[in-house]
């Protein structure tokens, strides 16, 4: 019989599964796993990070735009605790991620070894699916099930632990194999039940007035032709959640652009607010999306339409509902409405309309870009990314500033994954590791990462992963000394009693030029232009300091701050 270890095993199934990067950190326990990818010919490219909380970022952020699984792995012990915050990101982003983690030997269960701990209970409510493997027969069953799990129905994170011994012990070769189709997500697309496209058809043909919510579902299942085929019969305006920006080119004459209390402005407000019926599409219709609810109205007719049947209906009264992937519901609507209508697109000027506020918006917007104002206006470095960022260019942004200001007013003008940001937990510290795995999956692309000064104090390290990896990355950072977002919160809510928000400034160029960056400090709105441009001009990695306006001081949207 021909065998392998159970490293070896879990080598070829990743092979096998298509994958080309991981991306992780050693330990102890790892060892083996470590020297199989040492000894195999497997085609994998590992990615040392220099933390395990940015190998699952990085993962997250591969997978968001290659649409493969991606892949972190770190050690037992505090490698295991790490990961968690990019895995329940993924998770609840609906990002096909799997962690791998070794594990201390499980003939050392329960006799106290060093970085025990219960990986399968820690994992469990974080992951779409985990487990933590008993015996080396177990791995190809395994790994074949995170894969599926993984990239099926609702995509999602999932998580296996790799025990030390099992690593090293043996099992048939015959027993390795994978599913190509699991490489890729959405994989095994579900079609929706003929009877629901009949009830949303009804519904939707019944208002005068519809218009769309789409979220990031829409790109996951890569439906953005069906979606504007379906919005132009229709005469439909088309909004997005954060997630979902993209779906539409910001540029088509029924984009609205991003809504709700993170990115919305009055005028995307105005768009949805005028309609007799909204759509909500491969969104969850939650807090920040709604506005808590308000935005639409309550008693505006709805149409949920969503991968997971658990969020169909979860927040708003619904007219009609239907389950299903994206693209396929869509297309299912498409055929029938066309039906309905004869192939004749309704005409309700929403074109008009919507050019209206997009013009106001939009002057609103150049006129503050305009300022020569210091520190410098968040509206200021927009502009100059806009104006220098190629087409296909991708921007990965924190919270904090960059997240609202780049929701709200940059310019996507292709469909697609043009702009990533974590917005399941928002946690600091995300943009600049997530965008080392957005360079690897997108090599041809300009990546552009968009930080606060405190999420670059949380990742900082990477910049040592950045370098060695030759990654022609630009860091953009809003230096302004504090929360941000918390210090507006205390300004709007409490009074402006600000308490253990701010901290000392950083030389975020030095610091960069100390890892091998080229860098700049900008504190003239007059230089950004040129900066940028030479920025992104440059052959390696680039970071752009700019001492930036306060964001309690801003202009930023975010509804609860706006007058």
């Amino acid at each position: 019989m021909n065998t392998v270890t159970g490293a070896e095993a879990a080598v070829h199934l990743l092979q096998q599964h298509g994958v080309k990067h991981i991306f992780g950190l050693c330990g102890d326990t790892s060892l083996p796993f470590y020297d199989a990818l040492a000894r195999l010919d497997h085609g994998i490219d590992h990615v040392l990070t220099r933390d395990e909380r940015s190998a699952a970022y990085m993962a997250d952020a591969y997978a968001r735009v290659t649409g493969r699984v991606g892949v972190c792995e770190g050690p037992s012990g505090g490698g295991a605790t790490y990961l968690l915050p990019g895995v329940v990101e993924a998770n609840e982003s609906s990002v096909a991620l799997l962690s791998i983690t070794s594990d201390v030997p499980v003939t050392a269960r329960g006799r106290y070894p060093l970085t025990a701990l219960d990986q399968k209970a820690l994992f469990a409510p974080l992951t779409k699916w985990n487990t933590v493997v008993d015996h080396v027969s177990q791995i190809p069953h395994v790994f074949r099930t995170a894969f599926r799990a993984a990239t099926t129905g609702r995509p999602g994170a999932t998580h296996i632990g790799l025990p030390y011994d099992v690593q090293k012990q043996t099992l048939d070769a015959d027993d390795v194999w994978a599913n190509p189709a699991h490489a890729t997500f959405p994989a095994f697309r579900t079609a929706p039940d003929p009877e629901l496209v009949f009830s949303c058809t009804d519904a939707i043909l019944g208002a005068k007035r519809p218009a769309f919510v789409c979220g990031g579902g829409v790109i996951t299942s890569g439906a953005s032709e069906e979606l504007i085929a379906l919005a132009e019969l229709l005469d439909a305006p088309v909004a997005s959640t954060v997630s979902g920006h993209g779906v539409i080119p910001d540029d088509h004459p029924l984009a609205v652009g991003v809504v709700g209390a993170n990115g919305g402005t009055n005028e995307t407000r105005d768009a949805i607010m005028a309609a007799d019926l909204v759509i909500f599409l491969g969104c969850r219709a939650g807090s920040t999306t709604t506005e808590h609810g308000t935005m639409p109205a309550r008693g505006i007719p709805i149409v949920h339409i969503d991968i997971d049947p658990m969020v169909v209906g979860a927040n708003y009264r619904i007219e009609a509902g239907m389950v299903g992937d994206a693209r396929l519901c869509l297309a299912a609507l498409g055929r029938e409405i066309a039906l309905r209508l004869g192939s004749t697109p309704r005409k309700t000027d929403s074109a008009g309309r919507l050019a209206l506020l997009r013009n106001a918006k939009r002057a609103r917007f150049t006129a503050l870009a305009a300022s020569v104002e210091t520190p410098i206006r968040p509206e200021r470095v927009l502009a100059s990314i806009q104006a220098a960022l190629p087409r296909d260019g991708i921007i990965v942004a924190d919270p904090g500033t960059p997240c609202p200001y780049f929701s709200g007013f940059f310019d996507f003008n292709t469909t697609g994954r043009r702009f990533i940001t974590n917005r399941a937990h928002g946690a600091l510290g995300f943009s600049l590791p997530a965008s080392v795995g957005a360079a690897y999956g997108a090599p041809a692309s300009k990546i552009v990462a968009v930080m606060g000064d405190g999420s670059f104090g949380f990742a900082v390290g990477e910049l040592e992963t950045v370098v060695r990896k030759r990654l022609p990355i630009t860091f953009i950072v809003f230096s302004n000394a504090s929360y941000g977002w918390i210090k507006a919160s205390q300004r709007a809510g409490y009074d402006a009693r600000y308490f253990s928000v701010d901290f000392t400034r950083s030389d975020h160029a030095r610091i960069a030029e100390a890892f091998g960056l080229k860098a700049w400090t900008v504190r003239d709105p007059a230089e950004m232009d040129a900066v940028v441009r030479a920025a992104f001009a440059h052959d390696g990695p680039t970071l752009i300091d700019v001492i930036a306006q306060p964001l309690e001081e801003s202009a930023v949207p975010v509804s609860r701050w706006m007058g």
